[in-house]
Order: C-alpha cells, then structure tokens, then sequence
C-alpha cells in the first residue's frame, strides 16, 4: 500500500465509483478525473453515503484532450484508468468509441510514464476476450485469448475494448518503460448502483423490471459483481505477480435468462414483469429491425460459452459473488433508489 493517492479516471462513472468505494475503505487517498467538476461534487456526496471521503479529491481532465493530465498525474502512486463509453447501441460514428477508448487509453499511459507512476491498471472487458468466436468455439475461454476485432459482426464496442487493451499493452512493452500494468477484464457486470448515474449493465435489469421485453434472448452473459471487480482493481495494484497480468473478472458465464430468474426469485412482486421465459431468435431478429439495442446482441444469438479464470482466481485469491446474489442486488437498488 501507497500513502500517495491512487487516480482513478472518470471518477463518476459505475465500476469507478465503486473503485474509489473499496480504495477509501482501504486506507487509499483517491483523486478522481472528471470532465466537468459538477461531476465531482455529484459522486463525493454519492460515496460519502458509504464511507469516509476526506481523502477525496478531483481534478477536470478529458480523455480526447491533454490538458490536465500532468496536474492529475502529479506524486500519484497508482492509476486505475476505468474511464470508457459503454453505450446501449451501435454508434453512428464508431469513432465516437474508438478514441477516447485507444487514443485515451495512450494518453493516460503516456502521463503515467511521463510523471513516473509506478503502477496503472486498466479495465478492459470480457468483449476484448469472447469475441468473433461465435458457434464455434468449444473449449472455455482464458487468460490467453483475445477478440478477433476483424471478425463479422463485430460491434464499435467490443472493437473499442479489444484494441484499446491491445495498445496499451503494445506500449507498456515497446516503450521500455518500468511501469506495472494489467488489466482487469470483467464481463456483464451486476451487484449494486449506488445512484441515479448508472451504468449500461444496470440499464439493462431496469429494462427487464419494467417488462420492455416478454422474455430474454436466447444469450450468454459472463457476469460479475460490480463490488468484486473493485476488489479485483485493489488487488492488481498491490499484486506481487508480475507486471502484465490480465484478470478475468467472471463469477460464471450463463443463460441471460439465468439473471432474471433469481431476481424474480428474490424480490417478488417488485419483480413480477421481468421475464421468466427465452424468447425464440426470430423473434429477437424482428424486434432488432425497430430496436437498436436488441441489434447489438444479434450476432451473440445462441452463443454458449464457459470461462476458465482458475489462473485469476489463484493469483488474486479471488471467490466470486454469484449471480444469485449479485443480480437480485442490482434490481433491489434501482428500485430503492426509484430508477424502475
């Protein structure tokens, strides 16, 4: 542990604010990067709900722009770089992910080395890991293998992830810099919001809450605890392993139909219109022709996969929050916090 604080990108955004969550209530001081200050005040008032906040602070810096890089970087002991756009649908302009994802990602790399952090954590995803490997792909995905950014289908999103990670990657070992990288990789990351600024995986359970869909699409998620994979983004950064590590963040990879069933299960009621049946792929494909969101999932349709993260599991000493608990939390909190 470092008595310099810890920069966490894009302060305000879901698995972020969980981050600063875990580093407070581990004796960490945590300077969060935000475009607009406002953003600021909004996720310190947020996190004071739940811990101490004195050792809290934020700077303004823009993944698409210098300034304010150096400020943020300045006598920091660690970066984790969480900030990227995870949108709902297929973007116009896939640029519009491309390069806040990659040129943001290099960006805060280049500070980091310029300042000399000894540290950065990066948090990929499990689409720069699954992907392109559609109806074909029999033995469970690891450690080792990496999205085909070219294969068909392939959306801005899972694109954006694969190739920001693959040039962070590149320049963390063409730069001969001494810097200790990894990246965390979760999947379809559930567990509790904290506020009313939630993230693209909690959109999707309050869509299944307000029944916008009869039953769930024949799809498999890997998912996570959103409260482990700030765990996980601890752990790397205190990790002895060697630098270049990749921790898969799953819990299991199962049917979507296998997260809304607890969350009926559990919470009743509340949570009488979320599905309880699939949904046949044709009727999945009719709805895309009106539904940007039901488009992106497409080329997932009938998609079964497992995932083999033992090497994670062991270097990190990790033991998951299952589905059971996590997907019935992310529904219990939107409800609380009246987003149903």
């Amino acid at each position: 542990m470092t008595d310099k604080p810890i920069l966490i990108t894009g302060l305000s955004g879901f698995i972020a604010k969980q981050c600063a969550l875990e580093l407070l209530k581990h004796g960490y001081s945590v300077r969060g990067t935000v475009r607009r200050m406002a953003k600021a005040d909004e996720a310190r008032a947020t996190l004071a709900k739940y811990c101490d906040t004195t050792k809290l602070t934020a700077v303004e810096a823009d993944l698409l722009s210098d300034a304010g890089w150096a400020d943020a970087m300045e006598g920091v002991g660690g970066v984790l770089h969480v900030a990227s756009p995870f949108p709902t649908g297929e973007p116009k302009d896939p640029d519009e992910l491309l390069r806040p994802a990659v040129d943001g990602t290099l960006r805060v790399l280049r500070a980091a080395v310029a300042a000399g952090v000894p540290r950065v954590v990066q948090t990929s995803s499990m689409v720069a890991v699954i992907g392109g490997h559609q109806h074909k792909r029999t033995k469970p995905f690891d450690e080792d293998d990496w999205t085909d950014a070219d294969a068909p289908g392939i959306t801005a999103y899972y694109r954006s992830k694969t190739l920001a990670e693959k040039a962070a990657r590149d320049f963390v070992s063409t730069t001969g810099t001494s810097l200790h990288f990894s990246t965390v990789n979760p999947g379809f990351v559930l567990g509790p919001v904290l506020d009313n600024d939630i993230g693209t995986s909690a959109e999707v359970i309050q869509m299944l809450l307000r029944g916008k869909y009869p039953g769930t699409p024949r799809i498999h998620f890997a998912v996570v605890d959103v409260r482990d994979v700030a765990k996980m983004h601890r752990l790397a950064l205190e990790s002895a392993e060697p630098s270049g590590g990749r921790y898969v963040a799953v819990s299991e990879a199962l049917r979507f139909l296998d997260i809304a069933l607890p969350i009926r299960r559990e919470l009743g009621r509340a949570a009488r219109k979320v599905p309880s049946r699939e949904l046949p792929d044709f009727l999945i494909r009719l709805i895309a022709l009106f539904d940007p969101t039901a488009r992106t999932i497409l080329p997932d349709l009938g998609f079964k996969f497992r995932v083999d993260n033992s090497r994670t599991r062991r270097a990190l000493k990790m033991e998951f929050i299952p589905v059971a608990e996590s997907a019935p939390a992310m529904a219990s909190s939107l409800i609380q916090l009246s987003l149903v």
